[in-house]
């Protein structure tokens, strides 16, 4: 038993402890303790806003009732009061009423399935929500779950690697009587597990090493109306563009290789996600959408609705990148158009450029589609910022997700995309102006500009691109640039007068709040080699110095070797054993 511990390590994260075989058998990532906490803390604020929508549900069903019961004398209009309320009840869920043409005869059916569900509660109490994590390796995030989340009900683990599953059951004891009561874990195909499923779980938490495209399909069938679906992404390189045929093969979208590629990356995915859900009448509604480290990370609501699936076209868009410069502009895909009560949908008008770029006189590239609609609900994440501040000792990488968190609680939320400061310059070959004085120059313009939490030098707007030039000609005409050859991008965008004359007078808004307070809002890494590690199974060897550190790799290779000399000495022994059998 003393040689079984010695190939284990305790690991201990937030409430949860963790035997870790050093043979590398199990994945395990230290650095993914970001996405943990920030799961929990969407978690908590999942349950308690799933809370708040049960009760507004039932007094809003307590009242229809009521008033349906005063007009019980009417006779026939009893019945018209009773279909009338009951159409109410399955409006009562404020995600379903987003749209005008939800007819009555296609109601919202998570609010019939919630109504069904609270009839066989008793005094219409909610039960716990079930929580799926699909892919679970040591089990680490589901015990996390069942120690931390308060009010949580069962968390069922899966994994079809043999020694991860057997890894998560010995967790499972290992964290005492809580985690044995909340969390099971099994070994399946997480695919075939939810597909046979359906409808069953408040949350799916998917966390593959790679790309989640095989498992979407399924995960949105199990999740029950309003559930969530947490999903993870680590194939960056193919969703920000290095291999764009493989991203449309996965994820039915091309990436663009522009330096908003990150948060293209995050709207690639959540149009997946909804292309998915689109095969089963169900939309979904991103509450959170994080690119953080390595890696992408959206929490989106999951509903059932006909009706509402219709506008999905609207959501989308194509994107077209001039080559030349930083100019893009988004084609919707759809588009609506009222006549009385009654919406048609169109298609979208188009194209919404021309073959070559207004600014330079480049080519476009086009990507897409993309979700272009917002992927934050601001709500939400307020809500979840508030927990993680009053919480702040529960959680491990309390400073980087409340960092991250208050930069998107700031983000403009209607504004796809975004500009990089530099890259205009670099287009120009000019000094940069500083952020404050760029953004001054954008609101005294009239329009609004946010950071973005993608990246540090990046700039959302709502400001159209030729005011965006403008700008950048007003400021290099104060700060003029070296000659360059004529049919460069640059030269061809200086050589038209501005017809906006820039203010770079500094607004009141040109700095953000958490900027004025000094907020740290990008922090760096904890310590090196902080990012994707080894895929379990594979041998640990000196060329993987770069990946996981050369202590890490060290001491791998120390232990294989003691254990390798341990396993020579009783060849050696028997030799000279006189009482060894021949």
């Amino acid at each position: 038993m003393a040689e079984d511990l010695q190939d284990y390590t305790i690991i201990k994260e937030g409430e949860a402890d963790i035997l870790m075989n050093v043979k590398n058998q199990v994945f395990f990532n230290k650095a993914q303790v970001n996405n943990r906490d920030l799961s929990i803390a969407v978690l908590r604020t999942f349950i308690s806003k799933r809370q708040e929508e049960h009760e507004a549900m039932l007094s809003k069903r307590t009242k229809s009732a009521k008033k349906a019961s005063e007009k019980d004398a009417s006779g026939p209009a009893v019945e018209e009061a009773s279909t009338g309320s009951a159409l109410d009840n399955v409006k009562s869920n404020g995600e379903c009423e987003v749209h005008e043409e939800i007819s009555q005869n296609e109601p919202c059916s998570i609010s019939e399935e919630s109504v069904k569900n609270t009839e066989g509660n008793h005094h219409g109490e909610l039960k716990p929500p079930k929580v799926l994590e699909a892919l679970s390796a040591s089990g680490l995030r589901a015990l996390r779950y069942a120690r931390e989340v308060e009010g949580i009900g069962k968390v069922v683990a899966l994994d079809n690697d043999k020694a991860s599953v057997e890894a998560c059951q010995k967790n499972i004891k290992f964290n005492g009587s809580v985690a044995i009561s909340k969390v099971e874990s099994h070994l399946a195909d997480a695919r075939v597990y939810m597909l046979t499923h359906p409808k069953e779980f408040d949350v799916v938490d998917l966390d593959p090493y790679g790309s989640p495209s095989v498992f979407l399909d399924s995960a949105v069938q199990s999740i029950v109306d309003g559930g969530m679906l947490m999903c993870t992404a680590t194939d960056m390189a193919v969703l920000c563009g290095g291999n764009g045929e493989v991203c449309y093969s996965k994820y039915g979208s091309y990436p663009l290789r522009g330096k908003y590629c990150h948060e293209m990356a995050l709207r690639i995915l959540l149009a997946s996600i909804e292309s998915h859900a689109n095969r089963y009448k169900r939309y979904i509604v991103p509450v959170l959408s994080v690119q953080m480290n390595f890696y992408v990370r959206v929490f989106v609501r999951v509903y059932t609705s006909a009706s509402a699936m219709k506008n999905t076209p609207l959501k989308l868009s194509y994107v077209y990148q001039c080559i030349g410069c930083d100019s893009y502009h988004l084609q919707p895909i759809g588009r609506t158009m009222s006549k009385g009560s009654s919406v048609r949908h169109l298609p979208g008008f188009g194209p919404v450029v021309p073959q070559e770029c207004s600014d330079c006189g480049k080519k476009y590239n086009m990507g897409g589609p993309i979700w272009s609609a917002p992927i934050h609900d601001q709500e939400w994440v307020t809500s979840v910022l508030e927990g993680v501040k009053s919480m702040k000792d529960r959680y491990p990488a309390y400073d980087r997700i409340s960092a991250v968190l208050t930069t998107i609680s700031e983000e403009l939320p209607d504004v796809p995309l975004f500009l990089s400061l530099h890259n205009l310059c670099a287009t120009l070959k000019c000094t940069s102006p500083s952020a404050v004085i760029f953004r001054s120059a954008v609101i005294n313009a009239g329009y609004r500009i946010s950071g973005t939490h993608v990246n540090p030098l990046g700039l959302k707007s709502d400001a159209p691109m030729d005011v965006i030039w403008d700008i950048m000609r007003c400021w290099v005409k104060n700060h003029p640039v070296k000659a360059q050859a004529p049919d460069q991008p640059g030269s061809i965008i200086l050589a038209k007068e501005p017809v906006l004359q820039a203010n770079f007078a500094r607004a009141v808004a040109s700095l953000s709040k958490a900027q004025a307070k000094k907020v740290a809002r990008f922090l760096p890494n904890p310590e090196r080699h902080w990012g994707p590690k080894l895929r379990a199974g594979r041998q640990i060897t000196t060329k993987h110095i770069s990946l996981l550190g050369p202590e890490a790799v060290n001491g791998h290779l120390n232990h294989e070797n003691s254990e390798e000399t341990k396993a020579k000495r009783p060849k050696t022994g028997d030799t000279n054993d006189p009482t060894s059998s021949t």
